[in-house]
């Protein structure tokens, strides 16, 4: 299906954009579209300097006409789905949610509906992202399905590019919680590894001495008990799979990890006893410092009670 035009626009450039790469001095002038974005526009041949088709790297003069075609977004194939969501935070640029646990962020094969997606496109009607020229919500980050907790999504390009940035840059700040098997033995540490897909099963990521994307997470322990420990983790990158991978690295699988946990999974979790529990982050639009914290599931408040009560036992029959 071919895209269509949205609308045409056509600016002057004033004195003060004079010199200005025309990529940078687009995207300030274009509320609601990013830099990558506009260079797009002018990678398609959409922008126009005095008639003529503008190179990316163009630098404007005062007085230059540019003409504009700014495209129609194309629209999602994932469908609007009534879903209840935990909304902890919502404006007009961006909302904060808490994922609950066997939730699909983005729709994939075998995960057509259901999604935190289809949630999203139902919630947020015509308030959504158009990155990578997709009409849907932003997801900045993601959750695993097994994993719980807040994720944030940009309801416009520029709260998109800007939050994207603040991650880049490692000024997001996203804490996590999780129960390990073993007691660790330091109080706090990094862990500091490259990641990378498996070498030998493309659906896992791993370590990898050569190839790997940097990746460190930093670990602090909250409680320990007889066979496990419960643990904070702070993300300075974001690989996929980063806490899992890290954590089993050093032979403290996540407790329930179907995946990078031991062969006999404790079932009774329904995948690995991991909630991302904090995020901290500046406002795209207002500058402001925003922070939130939420309430671990159930089910892990459940698997720590009982992991209290059988090392009590213990402490009690020595």
């Amino acid at each position: 299906m071919a895209v269509k035009r949205l609308n045409r626009m056509t600016l002057t450039v004033t004195e003060a954009q004079d010199g200005q790469r025309i990529d940078k001095m687009l995207s300030e002038a274009l509320v609601g579209h990013t830099r990558s974005a506009i260079q797009r526009f002018l990678n398609d041949g959409a922008v126009l300097v005095n008639r003529k088709p503008a190179a990316k790297n163009l630098k404007v003069s005062a007085g230059d006409r540019i003409e504009i075609e700014i495209p129609e977004p194309e629209p999602s194939t994932a469908l609007p789905e009534d879903i209840p969501l935990d909304v902890v935070y919502e404006d007009e640029h961006l909302l904060v949610v808490n994922k609950p646990k066997g939730m699909v962020v983005h729709p994939a094969a075998g995960h057509t509906h259901g999604t935190l997606v289809n949630a999203l496109l139902f919630h947020c009607g015509d308030s959504l992202s158009g990155i990578g020229g997709v009409l849907r919500p932003g997801i900045v980050h993601r959750l695993d399905k097994d994993t719980s907790g807040l994720l944030i999504v940009a309801k416009n390009d520029r709260a998109h590019d800007h939050l994207a940035r603040q991650i880049a840059e490692h000024s997001f700040t996203r804490e996590y919680e999780a129960v390990v098997h073993g007691r660790m033995k330091e109080d706090s540490g990094t862990i500091n590894a490259p990641i990378g897909r498996h070498p030998n099963d493309r659906k896992k990521m791993a370590v990898l001495s050569k190839g790997g994307r940097e990746a460190v997470t930093h670990y602090t322990v909250i409680e320990r008990f007889s066979q496990f420990t419960h643990v904070r983790l702070k993300l300075e990158t974001g690989r996929t799979h980063q806490i899992r991978v890290h954590l089993a690295q050093m032979g403290r699988p996540v407790a329930g990890d179907p995946v990078y946990g031991p062969k006999k999974v404790i079932k009774e979790l329904f995948g690995q006893c991991l909630h991302a529990k904090a995020i901290g982050f500046v406002h795209p639009a207002t500058g402001e410092f925003l922070s939130f914290d939420s309430e671990l599931p159930d089910c892990f408040k459940e698997f720590l009670a009982k992991l209290g009560t059988c090392s009590h036992r213990r402490e009690m029959s020595e």
